[in-house]
């Protein structure tokens, strides 16, 4: 029996981010795209749901210290939650603070365009703990090559 597509690993927050990650922002519900027919109608805004898990999803965008491509440091995490998460540390600068991220899974993805592809990872978590309660401070998307697209990072 094979591994179907989609398929979410549980994975410990030390081993895909061993120098920790760093939030930049705040958390946001993660809303579904609105037309402008939508919006010009005065149809309410939706938060995506999670299929797996049925939960609301928010999002972060978080920068991982340890990656060294510029442009594949920042990535967005998913959050699944009834409730917003709230990060259980406080900023070190104005939108920035050290995170660590509590219940995560990684789902494969290739990202990347043409002949530039490259194995890429989704993460997803349940919400926030004390940066520093493990190896590493701390959350987010992972690559083989560390990347990210919108919502994945490549390791």
């Amino acid at each position: 029996m094979a591994i179907q597509r989609g398929h979410r690993f549980p994975i410990e927050f030390a081993d895909a981010f061993p120098q920790g990650l760093v939030l930049m922002g705040e958390i946001a519900p993660d809303n579904e795209y609105q037309s402008r027919e939508d919006r010009a109608a005065g149809r309410p805004v939706r938060q995506r749901v999670d299929e797996v898990t049925g939960k609301r999803q928010w999002k972060g965008t978080v920068t991982d210290p340890d990656e060294r491509n510029a442009k594949r440091a920042s990535f967005e995490v998913t959050f699944l939650a009834d409730v917003q998460p709230v990060p259980a540390t406080s900023e070190v600068l104005p939108g920035v603070r050290p995170v660590e991220l509590d219940g995560m899974t990684a789902e494969p993805r290739v990202a990347g365009n043409g002949e530039f592809k490259y194995q890429s990872y989704v993460f997803r978590a349940t919400g926030f703990k004390a940066a520093g309660t493990a190896a590493g401070s701390a959350g987010g998307t992972r690559t083989a090559g560390k990347g990210s697209d919108s919502t994945s990072k490549a390791a």
